[in-house]
């Protein structure tokens, strides 16, 4: 990870501020306020708690913050939307495909209950005025990454913020080898 991850993965989790180092590289100065550490350390916690297969998906989203949203995009090098996001990270580390638009992805996916979320499920949000307008992946304690919205770039958020209190729409697993999903309600 360079450096501009570790600051923005440390901002998202809410780690102790960094002011600019003295030191030649960005890198050091993080070393020396412990925050290489507490990543890694928060790293080590979701892989703790998730299967390997989700663990490398959460490291790999992880190696994704700063890339810009862009609508419609699919890619780490011209962007991303949200369900672009989302299709990107299940297809490069499971190889699995989702559909591509965040309401078809929850309705080709597991209903689950929010007490349920595991690193790696999905988490909808109404952020549009329609349900399931918005989908970001659970990375554990309460916190989500997505593409936010234009302007913005691939980020970590926290479930538990009023704003996404207001609009969760509910979380669901994709279903792993192809198994159907026991998905009755596509609401």
């Amino acid at each position: 990870m360079n450096w501009l991850i570790f600051l923005s993965l440390a901002a998202a989790l809410n780690l102790p501020a960094w002011s600019s180092p003295t030191e030649e590289t960005p890198t050091t100065g993080l070393t020396a306020h412990g925050l290489v550490s507490q990543i890694s350390t928060q790293l080590s916690a979701v892989k703790g708690k998730a299967s390997d297969q989700a663990a490398g998906m959460v490291e790999q989203a992880m190696g994704l913050l700063g890339v810009p949203y862009r609508r419609g995009g699919n890619s780490e090098n011209t962007g991303f939307d949200c369900s672009g996001f989302v299709r990107h990270l299940y297809e490069q580390s499971v190889g699995q495909i989702l559909p591509r638009r965040a309401v078809d992805q929850a309705r080709a996916t597991e209903i689950i209950d929010r007490e349920e979320l595991k690193p790696g499920d999905l988490v909808f949000f109404n952020t549009m005025r329609r349900a399931f307008s918005h989908v970001g992946i659970y990375v554990g304690d309460g916190k989500f990454i997505h593409a936010p919205r234009a302007g913005k770039a691939v980020n970590v958020d926290d479930m538990r913020n009023a704003y996404w209190q207001k609009r969760f729409n509910g979380a669901r697993r994709v279903p792993v080898n192809g198994d159907n999903p026991k998905n009755e309600n596509s609401n």
